[in-house]
């Protein structure tokens, strides 16, 4: 198992499907801990087939997109918002398709809900430029309750030489119960980006990779955990963008410009001595 999720780490998001599917075949005793562990990036499915077919399989499958009929809101399907075979929409809180018995937040959870997905959608739109999001909040065993934060993000030839890019994000915080006036948080993320870009002069170039970081931290709750919520995952998609920059961007461009240096620096000549 700990060789399986070294070997997902390394893998590049777009290879992640084929890769899971494989190591489900290898060490079908471990496919529970896989299929928690691993994330898949976010997909779009033609509103013709959502939500996810039967036969694809929702576990291999976890997180595709929907459109929510009654508010005309796209949202994000994953096994967080999933009862049986059906989805539940954060705009609507109805299933898709219909579910009589299917689970839904208490009240208090729900009202925090509407809230989170109107400020995020907010969020993502200044700091993505549009894209999609989806929040689900639900209650724990402990009192306290867990969210789910999703972005999705696709370009196609909107910036410069790119040709086609994606870039997934995934946040679930768990929260504690409210202890003299604070709780406890604790955050995973999980960004995964790629990017192909398209030029006459350099070609085709393809770079993708996936980054998880965690964090834990004690808030009061005075102004309350939707606020405290934001904070904590604006500060860590702060980190993650330049994790990616200097260790990914950074690293590939060294590599890149040792192997192929540019014009510039193969017309330079050394003075002569």
């Amino acid at each position: 198992m700990e060789a399986a999720m070294d070997l997902m780490r390394r893998m590049p998001p777009g290879s992640a499907e084929t890769a899971l599917n494989a190591l489900l075949s290898l060490l079908p005793d471990h496919s529970l801990d896989l299929l928690s562990q691993v994330d898949l990036p976010l997909q779009v499915i033609p509103p013709a087939v959502s939500p996810a077919p039967a036969h694809l399989g929702t576990f291999l499958y976890p997180f595709q997109v929907c459109m929510d009929k009654e508010n005309m809101k796209e949202y994000i399907l994953c096994e967080y918002n999933r009862d049986a075979d059906s989805y539940r929409s954060p705009w609507s809180n109805k299933y898709d398709p219909p579910l009589e018995d299917g689970t839904v937040p208490s009240d208090e959870m729900r009202n925090l809900e509407i809230e989170a997905n109107e400020v995020f959608s907010v969020y993502r739109d200044q700091y993505y430029e549009g894209g999609i999001s989806s929040v689900y909040i639900w209650e724990d065993e402990d009192n306290g309750f867990i969210a789910c934060f999703l972005i999705k993000k696709d370009g196609k030839g909107t910036r410069g030489y790119m040709q086609i890019g994606s870039w997934d994000a995934i946040h679930v915080i768990q929260v504690g119960p409210e202890e003299e006036g604070a709780a406890h948080y604790c955050l995973n993320s999980t960004v995964m980006l790629s990017l192909t870009t398209d030029n006459k002069q350099s070609g085709t170039f393809n770079l993708s990779g996936s980054i998880r970081r965690q964090m834990s931290m004690t808030l009061a709750v005075a102004d309350g955990h939707l606020v405290n919520m934001g904070k904590m995952i604006e500060e860590m998609e702060g980190k993650l963008r330049n994790s990616l920059d200097q260790v990914y961007f950074g690293k590939t461009r060294e590599m890149v410009c040792t192997l192929r240096p540019p014009p510039e620096v193969l017309n330079m000549r050394l003075p002569d001595s």
